[in-house]
């Protein structure tokens, strides 16, 4: 793996600040909220004088229980290409849920959600990295997460989890050490422990951000400065590795870029001071995975189009009713009619890890029953973070809303999220949520009652999508709002 030095995460907001940063190597940026063909003016400047840029993906989902969405591998290989990438970053996460292999309607989190440590999660998700490896025109590193909540019936501790993932897959590994940290604090994981339990040798780069403590729970922000155990962990890993590259997150509360610079020589002081890591054994060459092509999931590049905001999906919903959750209700619906894939050994352990993971997002976002085994208080922390994010991005793709309620929005959004998961990516939830408010005869107010009309007009067009609770809802407001 060739060395990418000491970066930064690329985010418009301090695009003027990183240009002026000494020292940075490379940079990573958000693979969904870029557009090739169209790259920013400060990210396009970076790249002439030689910086290198990675693209982290956010949206696959290669933890969840279906096969890897031939449209977003080609948007990813579409963007590793643009950017002349050495290779591109993913999550060991789902991030839907429900659909055709438990017929129940499609659910989005809006967030990286944990995957079982289990033989099942492994061979999904071992079949998920190899489809996307054969897809991607560079070589793939995933990336461990933090997680507020424990699955029961765990097999496997993170390290051995992500040890047999690399045996397997020959993927490179994205460690992030304030996930190790966070994991520790939430689920009494030592980081040392999954540390020495991992193929350090597979490491592409390492991630390093902030985060806060509430109550005892740690919260990953990417919002706070980066702390001292979270730089210990990277001294921990240091000892153990010369990682390639290290890497500093910040997502939102951007600080001046002097504080930026701090805590960029935080790292290197840390990586300069850390020991020289014990020798290990070469390492046997990475398996090369078997293509995958002829089962149908290899995509044509070149024909993805822009997604303009962190977690924007256009996944279809579902059109198969049933309990969302509901295990040995639903009948299962073959992965080779819904995804054009040849029927795999896999088939059983999806269906499975889809009926648990349905289960539990539904759980986290639609206000039904905790599945048994999980920590209720812990369900309920992570459900009121997801609701609070979703508001939080909501405000952030449509300003005009929060403009337009002022400070009866985000009381009203959390209020109509709370038994409505998000279906078809933020901007339509923005929507969704406008409909909702018409729908109920809000806002009272009417200069604001006139202000969002507009506002939904503008956007829905002259005809709402069919089909569906949504379309219909849509279709009763339009109707009462030409009868005004």
């Amino acid at each position: 793996m060739d060395r990418l030095g000491t970066g930064i995460g690329w985010r418009p907001e301090i695009a003027d600040g990183i240009a002026e940063l000494p020292g940075v190597d490379w940079v990573e940026v958000v693979a969904e909220n870029i557009c090739p063909g169209h790259l920013p003016p400060a990210l396009e400047a970076l790249r002439a004088r030689g910086t290198t840029v990675v693209p982290h993906g956010v949206s696959l989902g290669l933890g969840g229980a279906e096969r890897p969405d031939p449209g977003r591998l080609a948007a990813l290989a579409e963007r590793a290409e643009a950017l002349g990438a050495p290779l591109v970053t993913e999550h060991i996460a789902f991030v839907r849920a429900g659909g055709p292999l438990t017929a129940s309607p499609a659910m989005e989190a809006g967030h990286l959600l944990p995957v079982p440590r289990t033989r099942d999660a492994l061979d999904v998700l071992c079949e998920n990295v190899r489809i996307a490896q054969d897809a991607l025109p560079v070589p793939l590193a995933v990336e461990n997460i933090a997680a507020l909540v424990n699955w029961p019936g765990e097999e496997m501790t993170e390290g051995q989890f992500l040890a047999e993932l690399v045996e397997r897959t020959g993927v490179r590994l994205l460690i992030d050490v304030a996930n190790l940290h966070t994991n520790r604090v939430n689920r009494n994981e030592d980081p040392a422990t999954a540390l020495d339990e991992l193929p350090v040798e597979a490491i592409a780069y390492v991630h390093v951000a902030g985060g806060i403590e509430r109550d005892g729970v740690w919260h990953d922000t990417h919002a706070h400065p980066v702390t001292r155990p979270v730089l210990d962990v990277l001294a921990e890993l240091c000892a153990r590795v010369s990682p390639p590259g290290v890497l500093l997150e910040r997502d939102e509360d951007f600080p001046t870029t002097g504080e930026l610079a701090a805590e960029l020589d935080a790292i290197r002081t840390v990586l300069k001071e850390a020991p020289t890591p014990v020798a290990l054994p070469t390492p046997a060459p990475a398996p090369v995975p078997t293509p995958l092509r002829a089962t149908g999931v290899a995509v044509p590049r070149g024909t993805a189009t822009a997604v303009g905001t962190v977690g924007t999906t256009d996944t279809a919903t579902a059109t198969a009713t049933g309990t969302v959750g509901a295990t040995g209700a639903a009948t299962a619906i073959g992965t080779a009619a819904a995804t054009g894939t040849a029927t795999s050994t896999t088939d059983a352990a999806r269906q499975r890890l889809a009926v648990a993971q349905t289960a539990l997002l539904s759980a986290l976002v639609a206000g039904t029953p905790a599945p048994e085994g999980f920590d209720r208080r812990r369900l309920l922390i992570q459900s009121r973070a997801l609701a609070a994010k979703r508001a939080s991005v909501v405000a952030r793709i449509a300003p005009e809303l929060p403009d337009i309620l002022g400070g009866d929005y985000r009381p009203g959004f959390l209020a109509y999220a709370r038994h409505r998961p998000m279906r078809h990516g933020y901007r339509q939830d923005a929507m969704d949520f406008a409909v909702h408010l018409l729908a109920e005869g809000r806002p009272a107010d009417p200069d604001a009652h006139r202000r969002l009309t507009q506002w939904w007009r503008d956007r829905a067009g002259p005809k709402p999508p069919r089909g569906g609770p949504a379309h219909r809802l849509a279709h009763a407001v339009r109707r009462a709002l030409h009868r005004r």
